[in-house]
């Protein structure tokens, strides 16, 4: 049997040679298990089961954004989040997509921009990996609202340094990656962008991939395992350690700052519901170009949004007719048009997001006993029956799944 040549500047880098780079990595997956084992997490049977679940789907979604699409020179999109692989707080309205950059190189974004509520193109430096807030950020963002494109939605966007007539978005010497979010407001009918990105003068076909170059690919993927999961945990047990039952929005100057969406403020909190009891959520939504609530379980995993009404947008929502979004946090059904069901979890986190907005409502949580929520409601709040249920939540499945179908 014939080998393929090597390239002749691979370093043959020893510890891929010897394979301990790969018992590093496993060596790292063996400590991630004090995620799902350490003090003070959930360990019910289902609370074990999902826990290593987690570990799997941040394993993959690590894989996706530290190795697979970490090649600057080759970029191709990814999908950093989605059903599969949920983590750190994803939003249930976005898709979401990584590609590797570096500083000192040009490329070229085309493709179809879609019918999505909004899209946000971005070039961010360091790395989710590092699992420090204050090592990563944002060199420039481009949205819907500026993007240039025909009649037929499709565009150009240079990505780079230096002038170029059209669309742009510029880079700086630690570029490391772009992310691309596309919120959508309309499951069922808005659809996403079809993007490619190339680097500017790259020759084809790509060379075979270096030793040196994998080893710092799995490095980065302990990181992302060791860090970023250290990371994400603090930050849900510091959502679950407010007071309970609370909510609290933020207006940030500088939303992106940190590699977040530019011009979004959010709202976090958490909630705690028992089997018999139910927490009645109300804010007014400002006006804004795109609004959502949603909840997630101990390890920040957006809950089941696919199959169960585990969030609501400004599409999706029934407001009253003073504007208001009054929502009830329940185990079962209340037959309540904005029901948030729990899945089963007695406590979560509790995010909102606002897109666009010049101002924020405070906004108030109840717990209250199941059997009396009906007088702690108003009569008119905007109710549904079993059949309507099953077709809202049918129709739910099958948008999630088209918007995820490749």
């Amino acid at each position: 049997m014939t080998s393929p040549i090597d390239p002749p500047t691979d370093p043959a880098d020893p510890r891929v040679m010897n394979g301990t780079v790969w018992k590093d990595l496993c060596e790292t997956l063996e400590r991630a298990s004090e995620l799902v084992l350490g003090a003070d997490v959930p360990e019910s049977p289902r609370d074990r089961a999902e826990g290593f679940r987690y570990l799997t789907r941040f394993l993959a979604a690590g894989i996706v954004a530290c190795v697979a699409h970490d090649d600057p020179d080759y970029p191709v999109f990814g999908r950093l989040m989605d059903i599969t692989m949920p983590w750190g707080l994803d939003n249930p309205d976005c898709l979401y997509l990584h590609a590797a950059v570096r500083g000192d190189a040009n490329y070229i974004i085309r493709g179809n921009r879609g019918s999505a509520n909004h899209i946000d193109i971005q070039a961010n430096f360091g790395h989710f990996a590092n699992g420090d807030i204050s090592t990563w950020g944002t060199i420039s963002s481009i949205s819907g609202f500026d993007l240039e494109t025909d009649s037929d939605g499709e565009f150009e966007l240079f990505v780079g340094t230096g002038e170029r007539p059209g669309n742009r978005l510029p880079l700086a010497p630690d570029a490391e990656f772009i992310m691309v979010r596309q919120y959508f407001n309309d499951w069922e009918n808005e659809r996403p962008a079809d993007l490619t990105i190339e680097r500017e003068d790259a020759p084809y076909p790509p060379p075979p991939i270096r030793t040196d170059q994998l080893a710092a690919r799995i490095d980065k993927l302990r990181r992302w395992i060791e860090r970023g999961g250290a990371l994400w945990e603090r930050m849900s047990r510091g959502l679950l350690a407010m007071e309970s039952n609370s909510l609290v929005f933020h207006l940030p100057d500088d939303s992106d700052e940190r590699a977040g969406m530019r011009g979004q403020a959010y709202g976090m909190g958490n909630f705690d519901c028992g089997p018999d009891e139910a927490v009645i959520v109300e804010f007014t939504p400002p006006p804004c170009h795109h609004w959502s609530f949603g909840i997630a379980n101990y390890y920040w995993e957006s809950v089941d949004f696919a199959n169960r009404q585990t969030s609501l947008n400004g599409h999706q929502a029934q407001l009253d007719e003073h504007g208001v979004f009054r929502c009830v946090i329940a185990h079962a059904d209340p037959r309540v048009a904005n029901w948030i069901d729990t899945a089963g979890y007695r406590r979560g986190s509790i995010t909102a997001r606002f897109l666009r907005a010049d101002r924020i409502s405070n906004p108030t949580l109840k717990r209250v006993r199941l059997s009396d929520l009906a007088d702690e409601i108003p009569a008119d709040t905007p109710r549904i029956d079993a059949a309507r249920r099953a077709e809202t939540l049918a129709r739910r499945r099958r948008a999630v799944l088209r918007r995820y179908r490749r």
